[in-house]
This record gives C-alpha cells, structure tokens and sequence, in this order.
C-alpha cells in the first residue's frame, strides 16, 4: 500500500516537473522569436487594388479607398503592403509577423551587408515611442478623400479625330506631371493618345522605355473610358498628314478646343514637342482636374519589377521601425542647374559653372549662389539638414532613408549628417548589387524605387522644393495627408548663418524657433495655392502651387462624418 502511494506521489511530482519545464522553454522560445510590432502603426492603404468597384460603367476610386482605409482602422495588426504591389508574392514575409528567425536567417529580407543584430534591427521597435504624436504622427486629416470619379452625364471617347503623339521631357517626376496632362488634353482635343515616348535625351541619358518604368497595359486599360490608349501608331498611317506643334505653357480649355483641336482639319497626326506645364494647374472643368487625378494616382503604376523591388525595400525599412524619407536633392544636376555652391570648394563650383555653361537648354548661365540660398532658393545641405532634424526632435537612431542620386562629394558630404544620425539608409545599402542590377544605368527606375519608398515612409521631408518633393508631397495628401515636413528654407538658412557668426548658439533656444517655423509645414489639408500677387501673365502661372502638388479641391472632398455612423 506505502508503495502504491509512494509511486503516485513520484507520479505527480514528475509531472509538475515536466509541466514547469515545457512552460519555461516556451517562454523563452516566445522571448526570442515574437516580434511586437508598434501599437501605432498607421494604416496604409491598397492604392492599386484590382477590385476596384465601378458605378455606370466607370471604376469607382474614392469607394474602393474609402472601404479599404475603413478595413484597415478595425484591425491595426494586419500585414502592410506598400502601396504600389498589386500582386505580392506569396513567400514574401509580412511586416507584422517578422521574428527574430527571420531576421537572422532570410536572405531574401535582409541582404548580407546590413547589420541584423539587436542593436541595429530593433532601434526604435517599440510601441513606446518618445513624443509619437510630435513626431510621427499624421496631421488631423478632416475627413478628406479622394473624390475623382466623373459626373453622371460624363461619357466614354467620342470618335477619335486623330493621334496625340508626346514626346516627354525632364526627369521621373517632370514625365509624370506631362504624361497626366496629355491625358487630359487627348481628352479635350478627342484624340487618340499613343503611349508616351520617354525623355532619353536630358542630362540623364536613360534609354528607358515606357514600359520598362510604368505597366502599360494597367495604363491603357484604366483610362479606357476616358481616353483611346494605343501602344504606337498602326500600320499604314505613314502617309497621314503630321506636325509638330510646341503647346503654350499653362494653357486652358479654350486654347485647346479652338487653337489645337482645329489643326484636325489639316492634320491626322500631332506630335507634341514637350509635354512639362502645357496645362494649367486650375480655372479647368471639374472632370478633366478629376481626370488628371485618375491619370496620376490610379492608371500610371510603376512597372512590376519595379513595384515589386520598391516593396522590398520600403519591408527592409520598416524592419527598423518608423522612418523619414529624406530626399536629399544634392546632386551634380540640381547643384549646377540651380547655381547653388554653398559649402563646396573653389573646384567644385568651377565645375558645376562648367557643366551650367555647357548645357545648353539651361537657359540662365549667370548665377549668384549666394543670393540664390539667401532668398531660400537653394536646397539645404546635408549638415542644414542635420540641424534640422535635431531642432525638430527626432533622435539620432531615427531610420532616416536617402532618396536621392549620387550625392554631390559622395560619402564626405555627408559626414556632418551622419554625425548627428547614425542610421542613414539608401536603397544601394538596403538592397544588394544584384538585386539592384536590373536599375542600375537607369536613372528613371532608380528614382521610381525612391519614391515608392518615399511616399510610404512615416515622414517625408524633402531639402528641397523640385518635381520629385512636390509629386511625393501631391501623392501623400491624396492619401490621407500623411506627415510632409515642408522645410522654411529661408527662416533655416537664416538662423544657421547667425549660429556661424556666432551670433546664435547651436542650442535648444534656436531649436524652439525652428520648431515654430514649422508647425504650420506637417502637411495638413488646405486649398491649393493661388498665383503670387502682382504677377502677371507666365510668371503668374508659375507662381502657383503645383496641381500635382495639392490636389485639393478638385480630387478631394470633405466627407460628411454624420452619414458614416
């Protein structure tokens, strides 16, 4: 009887015992390979979704973003895409399910060069973020959505009148702007638009076509009830009459449907010499501003690869927690086109004046940098910039992404950025040569993948005001206005040259005062920008804010909160 009891006393401690030792193995095994992702991660939204919903025939946008944005905020722990990947791979691992074994052992995330150790990869990786609403979170949208779908009585292309050859000019984001145009005006001028041509012969020289940057198919098919799209001219149209016609800078209707619509009648074929600012950013009927929104953020999708590169390195950044888009426009191009040589040697400003002087469609070959940076023309330096970030807050292992080409000086440049932020990431360190090769010699694509990861990051900040900052800062209010830190160039020059003089001290007393500055710069909704006062003619047109910079009111509208509950 004692030995019966005995045995099932040693019975029930072995099993305590088994039962303790399986509950601390698994703790220790969650401890190590759970990965918690941030309790504020925002939502993002599907932009690309093939499932559009469609009203009369025409793909409904604004219900589809609306749904999806709505789906997002009731389960915050869903996997976020990037919003440009249609067809993600199934392999690919979800940002909110990465653990540990990943991060030590998956090549296809992590290439070999980039540090994974705890010290690196989980900076900032937690949901108890210092100051999180001061810095990262988004400006109060006021119920601002995307509002393009046409008006009842808006009809399909009428019987094509001819073909709109273009003839694009200037860089990604220049093509963009003078793609979405051409679409708007083919619909104006009823003409059949045959596929954009590229730029290949600006400072660049990219051979990219326009299949090799965009989905051409997706472009054709998505404006199919707007525009007629062919992929080039069809064959035995040679002997049609054609010319080439230069469009006016910043035209609006009537210059279209009287002056170009009526070479129709002696011409079949118009070639467009240019396509940058040929329309005007308002003052247009409400479909065709509509339409250039469609254009610009639904049909012009980057190619798969380049989509698909774009998500792997936007997954790669997010794997360090949140991040700033930084786009650091301090290359030769810029430097030389703009005649800003502040911080450079005696050398390196011959050099740009050299390369201003030698190309000829820069029309301006006199310039003072001087007067250029006091005025606040000039894009910040990386160590303005540096003080920048330091002054708004952000700690110096924020993940911080470069968008930008080579850098004018290469790393020495940006010695003074680096001393202040340690974890200065570029799509050349996130990303293996390899896996960049198919890019690389193709300035546009490389400039596609900036801007992928650009408008997904958590913050984006441009050091300087070009087609790329206005086209991210345009595609990131259309989705939510999300954080863009426009930088007062002109109050930050300012105040920096006061430090240099030492008439200011590098301290937090200047800090606050950039910080007030810019608190009115987050990206917040407002109407597009007029014309400056006491402009006129051109100039008038130019001192207006991009359409693609802000395209509120014409694509965006304030929903009514009380119809939602």
């Amino acid at each position: 009887m004692r030995r019966r009891r005995k045995a099932v006393v040693v019975a029930v401690i072995r099993r305590a015992l088994t039962c303790a030792i399986c509950a601390i193995a698994l703790l220790g095994f969650l401890t190590v390979h759970i990965y918690v992702a941030p309790l504020n991660r925002l939502p993002r939204l599907h932009l690309n979704n093939h499932h559009h919903t469609r009203r009369g025939g025409f793909i409904n946008y604004e219900q589809s973003i609306t749904e999806q944005s709505s789906t997002r905020n009731l389960s915050r722990s869903e996997p976020i895409e990037a919003n440009f990947i249609s067809n993600p791979k199934k392999n690919e691992i979800p940002y909110e399910t990465l653990t540990s074994e990943h991060i030590n052992n998956t090549h296809e995330l992590f290439p070999p060069h980039i540090s994974t150790s705890p010290s690196s990869s989980k900076l900032n990786m937690t949901s108890r973020i210092p100051d999180f609403d001061k810095l990262w979170k988004h400006p109060p949208n006021r119920n601002f959505v995307p509002c393009v779908n046409p008006n009842p009585n808006y009809k399909s292309p009428l019987e094509s009148r001819g073909y709109l050859l273009v003839h694009t000019n200037g860089g990604l984001n220049q093509m963009r702007a003078g793609i979405c145009d051409m679409v708007a005006i083919a619909r104006i001028i009823n003409a059949t638009l045959v596929v954009p041509e590229l730029d290949k012969r600006s400072f660049w020289q990219d051979t990219s076509k326009f299949s090799d940057v965009f989905d051409e198919d997706h472009f054709i098919n998505a404006l199919s009830k707007d525009v007629t799209v062919v992929k080039k001219l069809p064959k035995g149209i040679d002997g049609l009459t054609k010319v080439v016609k230069h469009f006016k800078s910043y035209s609006g209707l009537s210059y279209y449907q009287n002056e170009i619509a009526s070479m129709w009648d002696e011409y079949k074929v118009i070639r467009a010499a240019k396509s940058d600012s040929r329309l005007t950013n308002n003052n247009l009927p409400q479909d065709i501003q509509k339409l250039r929104c469609r254009a610009c953020y639904e049909a012009l999708r980057f190619s798969h690869k380049i989509e698909s590169m774009g998500k792997v390195l936007v997954d790669r950044m997010r794997s360090y927690g949140l991040y700033i888009a930084l786009h650091l426009r301090f290359e030769k191009d810029m430097l030389a086109f703009s005649g800003c040589n502040h911080g450079l040697s005696a050398s390196e400003a011959a050099e740009l004046r050299k390369i201003r002087k030698n190309t000829a469609y820069w029309k301006v070959k006199d310039i003072d940098g001087r007067v250029q940076r006091l005025k606040g023309y000039c894009p910040l330096t990386p160590k303005e910039v540096a003080i920048l970030l330091t002054a708004l807050g952000y700690s110096s292992n924020t993940p911080i992404y470069i968008a930008a080409g080579e850098i004018y000086g290469g790393e020495s440049r940006l010695a003074t950025l680096g001393s202040r932020f340690s974890m200065l990431m570029s799509k050349e360190k996130l990303a293996t040569k390899e896996e960049l090769k198919p890019f690389m010699n193709h300035s546009t694509q490389m400039a596609a993948l900036d801007y992928i990861v650009s408008v997904e990051s958590d913050v984006f900040i441009p050091s300087y005001s070009g087609n790329m900052a206005r086209a991210v800062e345009g595609h990131r209010r259309y989705l939510g206005h999300r954080k863009t830190i426009s930088p007062d160039r002109k109050g930050i020059v300012r105040l920096i040259d006061k430090i240099g003089r030492g008439d200011e001290k590098d301290d937090r007393k200047v800090y606050e005062r950039i910080v007030e500055i810019h608190k009115t710069r987050q990206g917040s909704p407002r109407r597009r920008k007029g014309p400056a006062s006491g402009t006129k003619g051109l100039e008038r047109h130019r001192s207006e804010e991009s359409f693609y910079e802000n395209p509120l009111p014409d694509c965006l509208c304030q929903r009514d909160q009380s119809k939602t509950r």
